[in-house]
């Protein structure tokens, strides 16, 4: 059951984070090294420290943690994912790629990481490259609003403004009552779209 437990918050820990809802996250970081301390589960200890960390933009401490998790546990996708997260916020873009790839051969079903290697790729300018990983990520995780809001994004790039178009739509659709201003800052960006194609 805990296992189950620590899944489930790892997933509201992501969409907190995602949406910028701090007091969440925190709240759910201690939750989840409660319970993995009380089950004396090593990477998984390691794994919410160094979300703790990530929270108060301690970036470097927070790798430490990471690389303690990997070491416990070299299958968690999620542990090389958020070190090259924050790899990226250090200033270390390229060599983030080699954690979101070493996380992707440990644990080739977790979404967020194919997500925000095309995030990442986004970024970079690399719209096409990006693609594939939004689809990915989309094919394992198909109800991630904000994987859709990325994938609009390159699509505006590449210039493909109906699929942008669809692709923000159903971000919108996705989006809780609690991302209601999430949703009208979609809405205005569709409507602004739509505008554009008249």
């Amino acid at each position: 059951m805990a296992i189950i437990g620590l899944t489930t918050l790892r997933h509201l820990l992501d969409e907190a984070i995602t949406y910028g809802d701090l007091s969440a996250a925190k709240k759910l970081v201690a939750e989840g090294l409660r319970i993995a301390q009380e089950w004396d589960w090593s990477s998984e200890i390691a794994y919410f420290k160094a979300q703790r960390e990530i929270i108060e933009g301690n970036d470097r401490d927070a790798m430490i943690y990471l690389d303690l998790a990997i070491k416990h546990n070299p299958c968690d996708g999620a542990a090389y994912n958020d070190r090259a997260l924050c790899m990226i916020e250090l200033g270390m873009v390229q060599e983030a790629f080699l954690y979101f790839d070493k996380g992707i051969a440990s644990e080739p079903d977790y979404a967020n990481i194919y997500h925000n290697k095309g995030w990442l790729l986004n970024q970079l300018g690399q719209h096409q490259e990006a693609l594939p990983f939004f689809e990915k990520a989309l094919a394992l995780e198909p109800d991630r609003a904000v994987t859709f809001e990325n994938l609009a994004d390159t699509y505006i790039h590449l210039k493909e403004v109906q699929k942008a178009i669809s692709a923000l739509r159903k971000a919108a659709q996705l989006l809780t009552l609690s991302q209601l201003k999430i949703k009208e800052q979609i809405d205005a960006k569709i409507e602004i779209l739509v505008k554009g194609t008249m």
